[in-house]
């Protein structure tokens, strides 16, 4: 007779959120910011110079590409440890994950490459030459992938990972954004003060669009009006309406800042300053700084994410799963978002109510005798 039966040891409980993660170059960690409180509530260390971070799009896990270890760490964020570490190319930069989770693009600048990773089982299964290798992105169907270069951005198509052409751009461009229907893409160019509008049916430059000093990276907002810019020169970040393509406003922030990310409603914005060891908490319907949150030695990349409640139940040895589901208890609000699985022996849970924390969940698993 099949039977619910709990895990032996109390289920992992934990509380779904959004989080932020910043890469600090120097002290070579990861800060984990909480994106309600506004506080750091752990410090992560990973490889030597971690320059880039990109999280899954489940939230379940981050990559950092490690510059000078020349590797790339992969981070639980259930329990923000370290968990494998991935060998890459030459100095690799920059690291972003396909919107279905399947793969990471790592660029390597010191080999002019990308490290192609499968997440599943986090190896490099193949290496693609670039004409040169700074920012990537996937577009969001992940059909296809943007690499800036010196004065290019290679694009590679993700079912044969080749690169299919190079796009002219500006001088040593460095982040790529996509809008969220994938019909424009944004390059920062560092040493042209300027950010290039590629229209990606054409894979042409339609515009281009003066910044501040020194743009360094770019985000789009999730509802794809928005563009934020730093620009590292001149402490600021330069705000593009996507419909006219204009700097609307421009917004101080802190000293040489780097990174830019949204958070997963748009309503923050987070930059880290890698000269004030700052990152700055920018409240996007009124284009301000609304806090500043100390970080840790020369930040560079932030990525944010909803983190979702992992856990697990597991079987009696010699007993097969044939089913399971959770219990919800703290009296908040129920999660909205809901996985059920089994892995291995255990039934797992992720669970993610998109908004705040909200309430422990307990999973139970079905054995069979």
């Amino acid at each position: 007779m099949a039977l619910p039966v709990t895990a032996a040891t109390p289920a992992q409980a934990a509380t779904s959120g959004t989080f932020a993660y910043v890469t600090n170059y120097v002290s070579n960690t990861v800060s984990v910011i909480n994106a309600a409180t506004n506080t750091v509530t752990t410090t992560i260390p990973v490889g030597s110079r971690p320059n880039w971070v990109a999280v899954t799009p489940d939230g379940t896990t981050a990559y950092t590409a490690n510059f000078v270890s020349n590797d790339v760490t992969v981070i639980n964020t259930a329990t923000n440890t370290v968990t494998t570490t991935i060998p890459a190319g030459s100095r690799p930069n920059w690291v972003a994950v396909s919107p279905d989770g399947t793969t990471a693009y790592v660029t390597n600048s010191g080999s002019n490459t990308v490290s192609v990773i499968n997440t599943a089982t986090n190896t490099v299964t193949t290496t693609i030459p670039v004409s040169a290798a700074q920012g990537v992105a996937f577009n969001p169907d992940g059909t296809t992938a943007y690499v800036s270069g010196s004065n290019t951005v290679s694009v590679i198509n993700t079912a044969t990972n080749t690169v299919t052409t190079t796009i002219p751009v500006g001088s040593l461009p460095k982040g790529v954004a996509f809008t969220p229907d994938g019909t424009t893409a944004y390059t920062a160019n560092l040493n042209s003060n300027n950010v290039s509008v590629i229209n990606t049916a054409t894979n042409t430059v339609t515009t281009t669009i003066p910044v501040g000093t020194l743009p360094y990276a770019v985000a789009v907002s999730p509802d794809g009006t928005t563009a934020y810019v730093t620009n590292n020169g001149s402490n600021n970040v330069s705000v593009i309406n996507t419909a006219t393509n204009t700097v609307t406003t421009t917004i101080p922030v802190g000293f040489s800042p780097e990174g830019v990310a949204f958070s997963p409603g748009g309503t923050r914005a987070y930059v880290t300053n890698y000269g004030s060891n700052t990152v700055s908490v920018i409240d996007t319907a009124t284009a301000t700084v609304t806090t500043t949150v100390t970080s840790s030695s020369n930040p560079i990349a932030v990525a944010t994410a909803r983190v979702p409640v992992v856990a697990t139940a597991t079987c009696p040895t010699g007993h097969v799963i044939t089913g399971g589901g959770y219990q919800q208890s703290g009296g908040a609000v129920p999660p909205v978002q809901v996985t059920n699985r089994p892995a291995g022996n255990t039934w797992q849970i992720l669970a993610d109510n998109q908004n705040t924390n909200y309430t422990t969940v307990t999973p139970y698993a079905i054995c069979t005798p």
